[in-house]
């Protein structure tokens, strides 16, 4: 492992290690390296949390997090977690019944903004 100054990451280790774990790279993580690698740093922290299994599954706090995105809907993020979420084993019947939790506490606006997030199953 490839380390910095004060004893952290190379960027570029950590972008391979969170796409690794999603099973893809957000563009807006390459973009965040560039701009700024030490904002990088801090959200690998976070994300790490995210991405792998601890008292909840990846899965499931992926499922969570299509939730919560959904609610304030954004688009491109729904999109990011569903492929997560895919890429960490959830299924076709998991999704749509997350998407009956988004229309009763967030609506039909929330589930809306999944639109190009559930085509996502479509291509599966």
């Amino acid at each position: 492992m490839t380390r910095h100054k004060e004893g952290k990451k190379d960027p570029n280790e950590m972008l391979s290690e969170m796409e690794g774990k999603m099973g893809f790279l957000p563009e807006i993580l390459k973009i965040i390296e560039d701009v700024d690698p030490e904002n990088l740093q801090r959200y690998n922290m976070c994300n790490k949390r995210l991405l792998e299994d601890g008292a909840l599954s990846a899965k499931t706090k992926d499922l969570i997090s299509l939730a919560v995105v959904a609610s304030q809907q954004c688009e491109p993020c729904t999109k990011v977690r569903m492929k997560s979420a895919l890429n960490h084993g959830a299924t076709k019947e998991e999704i749509m019944e997350l998407m009956e939790v988004i229309f009763i506490t967030a609506g039909a606006p929330a589930v809306a903004a999944c639109k190009d997030a559930l085509k996502l199953l479509q291509e599966k």
